[in-house]
This record gives structure tokens, sequence and C-alpha cells, in this order.
């Protein structure tokens, strides 16, 4: 990813850009959003991975991680977001929060077949802030190229 900004005059050639959210606490979950990230790339959007474009975390640098992924969520057209798990991981509700109040576009997946109630699949804030659900990495991939179907402009 390139260092990202936040430029008012758009170029109407770039490629869309998308922050991959979701959490990152084992090797299972840092192998899916892995799989997330490479599917979206694969579809034409320049990304940001947390994980990825950040320095490892220390005890010395959270202020900088934070910054540099409220930057990225600034930076970005879309924001896909892993949602598996009984409840959705509390910096991925940050994120899509704050991509929410930006008016960024926002997918979420969830893969898990759990569900809350028979009529809300994750907390219904998240919910009803996602602009689409997915249940499937092949669903994600037609909604990315409806998307950018649809008109999306840089």
């Amino acid at each position: 990813m390139n260092e990202p900004t936040t430029d008012a005059i758009a170029d109407p050639v770039r490629r869309p850009r998308a922050y991959i959210a979701g959490p990152l606490f084992d090797e299972g979950e840092r192998w899916f959003i892995e799989r997330i990230e490479a599917l979206v790339a694969a579809a034409g959007f320049d990304t940001f991975l947390p994980h990825r474009d950040n320095p490892p975390k220390d005890e010395h640098n959270v202020r900088v991680i934070f910054e540099n992924d409220k930057r990225a969520v600034d930076w970005c057209d879309v924001v896909v977001a892993n949602l598996n798990g009984v409840a959705t991981d509390d910096g991925t509700a940050w994120e899509l929060g704050y991509a929410f109040a930006r008016g960024k576009h926002i997918i979420g997946i969830y893969t898990d077949w759990r569900s809350r109630f028979a009529h809300e699949v994750v907390n219904l804030m998240i919910e009803c802030s996602l602009d689409q659900m997915v249940r499937s990495l092949t669903e994600l991939e037609a909604a990315l190229t409806d998307w950018q179907r649809s008109g999306f402009r840089p």
C-alpha cells in the first residue's frame, strides 16, 4: 500500500482502495484475513492490512499503529470486515464505526454458522452500519465486483 492520503482531488484512473478489518489474535484469524485481502487485491483494489502494513506492536508504538489505522480508514473507499465469532472484535467494531461516520462503503463477511438471533447475525449496531453482509468469499468477490460496476468514484 502507498502512504494513505486524503487528497481532495480525485484521480479518475486510480484503483479503488480497501481497508481489511478483523481480529488478528491467532493464526487462524490472520490466515483468514490474509485470504480476504488476497481476494480483494485480486479484484483490483489497493489494500491496507493492519498487521502487514504496521510495525509489530510493542509498548512504544501503540499510538503510531492507531494513527496509521485511522489514516488508512480515511484513505480507503471501502472497508471489508471479518465479523466471524460470537461477538465482533472490539477493534474491528471501532474501525467500522469510524468508517461509517466517514461515509465509507462497508462490506461485512460472516461465514460463521452461529447466529445471535433469527433476525440478527451480528450486533445490530454493526449490522445496520453495513452496506452489505456476505456469507462467503465467493459472495464477497461478487459484492466487490457489483460495487465497482455500480459507479465507484474515487
